[in-house]
């Protein structure tokens, strides 16, 4: 029983070494590329933060002119087709002001008062026209204008074929130049860059806002960029 338990051992241990050595040599060959493809986008939708500033000795005073102001301001922005979903106020707020005479000594103090809304623009055609309403209306500070798309699946479903066939083109040009074939597809990463809102110019408050409203809008264009690499075994 011991001889026979002892075969069958020394057959195991046999059995390993032969597959030992080849599988430890055994190495994978492998490709790897990076392929990159783009997609543009002509902006479909518009963020904008519009404003009203007032001033005035008195707190309550301002705070009232600037109520009058910025309620002038939304009814303009909704006869201009903005729906009231689309604007949302982002800053309410009230502080002091010490003002100072020539002579550089203290004088009275001035209340300022800032209401902020920030609107979405779903039909840019009308952008400039909607921004003179608005300055007409009151709002006398703009603070951007940011271009985006409302809908980048299409975009970015393009972007990544095209990177994938960036890719795949240099692995054939790659496998021919070195004489060799390529396998099967081991492992797939990509990396997307989606385009942030485009900033469009900066307007300031008081009477810069007119001057930045008359400006001609140019939403230009957006670019998504997707990267893929792609991991081949070769032949």
């Amino acid at each position: 029983m011991r001889t026979k338990f002892f075969v069958v051992i020394l057959a195991l241990a046999l059995l390993l070494s032969a597959c030992g050595p080849a599988a430890a040599g055994q190495t994978s060959r492998t490709l790897n590329v990076n392929g990159t493809g783009q997609s543009y986008l002509s902006p479909d939708i518009a963020y904008i933060y519009v404003g009203v500033h007032t001033e005035n000795p008195v707190a309550s005073e301002a705070v009232t002119a600037n109520k009058t102001q910025t309620t002038s301001v939304i009814d303009a922005l909704k006869k201009a087709g903005i729906a009231e979903k689309d604007i949302r106020t982002t800053n309410f707020s009230i502080y002091p002001s010490q003002q100072y005479n020539a002579d550089g000594t203290t004088g009275g103090t001035t209340y300022m008062v800032d209401n902020t809304v920030y609107i979405v623009v779903r039909d840019l055609q009308g952008l400039g026209d909607l921004l003179d309403s608005a300055i007409k209306a009151g709002a006398n500070s703009i603070n951007s204008i940011q271009f985006d798309v409302a809908d980048k699946t299409a975009a970015l479903k393009e972007a990544r074929a095209n990177a994938v066939k960036d890719a795949k083109d240099q692995a054939q040009q790659l496998a021919d130049a070195a004489g060799v074939k390529l396998g099967d597809i081991q492992s797939i990463n990509f990396y997307e860059s989606t385009p942030v809102p485009f900033t469009e110019g900066k307007g300031g408050g008081g009477a810069a806002a007119p001057q930045a409203a008359s400006v001609p809008i140019q939403p230009g264009q957006l670019t998504i960029t997707v990267t893929v690499s792609l991991t081949y075994t070769i032949k």
